[in-house]
């Protein structure tokens, strides 16, 4: 018997006699790279290739020492008059009384003896040769970079510029590991070859002390470090992702998964708080990422997190949007993943979503109750449909409590910038193309889904 696909509401159904077949959205493959500006890292880093979408992001360039700077310590002496029996007249203020004359005489003092001054001046010749020889070039110190390198010249660095990277992050990324010490030189380099806008994303192999020179040349030809890629597809489940982990770097899925923990990574990644069961779902962002050397988990999670950071960069997740937190917006994004693969509708879905949450509307979304079940790709049953889980939203209303999948960029701008429409129903298109036809009532739905039938008979 022919398989009729539906939507009913926001949901899309499959009819086959009694079963329903979820549909969700297809996931798309993105390349890119991530960035890694984290603290303590292993040195196995990951980049991701290019799919031309500029990711910009400024990241906090780490804190330098001024080369050539100098610390001026300034000094200054107090002389003290102490002569035994000098007499000393007091000057009176303009206009004052003049001093009184007297004939009383002071007695006779004993002449003191020399040698506690000599001991005094010894005294105080040492205190200033301390002061000069030690404390001064000690203050002198914070403040001047030293004339002996940090490291030595010629040791092999690797390094990872991320996609989207900002001049000011690739020369912070150069400078700290001692590749090219002052900024200032890889500035100059980058005006000397007219790079600014040929700079690629990658790993590296350099040297510390390297000329400035080779090292923007590099940046222009590419990177130098092949390593083994790592496709995470949009819409992809964190149990999905450590399955593919597993199948190309062979680390067993369960240990990616004991990982995979918010509470092991909120501290460098601030948009963790809150995160729903303490689960990554939804942040390991979907690109190929290359690894050169075998990563950790941890190497793959940090990856996946710091590509997060970068493409949600210009979207000011922290400050919520819509009367959503950046915990809600990302659940309303993975939804939108999951119900389509068309870019241009992904606005107009999440405008449904926000029209139907207004009106108290279950949202009715078929790859929600997949993820209640625990996954799989067998058939929605009306079963299913009864599960008690906070993620089936046939029975409950409101959004899921955390997202479904990791989503794709544009799903999450349209989580933040839907269209502005009054649409609370879709449903396949009788085009067969993977659009989606929408409506304002249930009777302009009812007739575009028997549209769709009649065009699958």
């Amino acid at each position: 018997m022919e398989t009729l696909r539906l939507r009913g509401c926001c949901g899309t159904l499959r009819v086959e006699k009694n079963r329903i077949q979820p549909t969700c959205g297809g996931t798309l493959v993105a390349n890119a790279t991530h960035r890694s500006n984290q603290p303590e890292r292993s040195p196995r880093r990951a980049v991701a290739s290019s799919t031309g979408r500029p990711a910009g992001t400024r990241f906090k360039q780490p804190q330098q020492t001024a080369s050539g700077a100098t610390a001026r310590t300034r000094t200054s002496a107090r002389q003290t008059a102490g002569a035994a029996g000098r007499s000393h007249a007091a000057r009176p203020a303009a206009g004052g009384a003049r001093p009184i004359a007297s004939s009383y005489q002071a007695p006779a003092r004993k002449k003191s003896s020399p040698v506690p001054v000599i001991i005094a001046l010894v005294v105080a010749v040492a205190a200033v040769a301390l002061v000069v020889g030690v404390v001064i070039p000690s203050v002198a110190s914070i403040f001047t970079a030293s004339d002996e390198p940090a490291v030595a010249a010629g040791q092999e660095v690797q390094v990872t510029i991320p996609e989207g990277a900002s001049g000011d992050q690739i020369a912070s990324v150069l400078s700290t590991n001692h590749i090219i010490e002052d900024p200032k030189n890889y500035y100059a380099a980058v005006r000397q070859l007219n790079a600014d806008a040929l700079l690629k994303p990658g790993d590296y192999l350099f040297t510390t002390g390297q000329d400035p020179l080779e090292v923007v040349q590099q940046l222009v030809d590419g990177p130098n470090v092949q390593g083994v890629s790592l496709t995470i597809q949009e819409g992809l489940t964190v149990q999905q992702t450590a399955d593919r982990v597993e199948e190309v770097y062979g680390i067993p899925a369960d240990d990616f998964l004991a990982q995979a923990k918010a509470s092991n990574y909120v501290a460098d990644y601030p948009f963790l708080e809150g995160a729903y069961n303490d689960s990554l779902e939804g942040y390991l962002y979907p690109k190929t990422y290359s690894f050169s050397g075998t990563p950790t988990s941890d190497d793959i999670i940090r990856a996946l997190l710091d590509q997060f950071e970068i493409e949600t960069a210009d979207l000011d997740l922290a400050s919520g949007a819509n009367g959503l937190t950046s915990q809600e917006l990302i659940s309303l994004a993975s939804l939108v993943e999951r119900e389509t693969a068309v870019e241009d509708e992904r606005p107009i879905v999440a405008s449904v979503i926000y029209n139907r949450l207004a009106e108290n509307m279950p949202l009715q979304i078929d790859a929600a109750i997949v993820y209640a079940r625990g996954g799989g790709s067998q058939s929605v049953t009306y079963d299913d449909l009864k599960i008690d889980s906070p993620y089936n939203i046939y029975e409950n209303t409101g959004l899921t409590p955390g997202p479904i999948c990791s989503p794709s960029i544009s799903s999450i701008q349209a989580a933040v910038h839907p269209a502005d429409t009054s649409y609370l129903y879709y449903v396949l298109s009788s085009a067969n193309d993977g659009t989606h036809k929408f409506s304002e009532s249930y009777d302009e739905f009812l007739t575009n889904r028997q549209e769709y039938l009649d065009s699958r008979s």
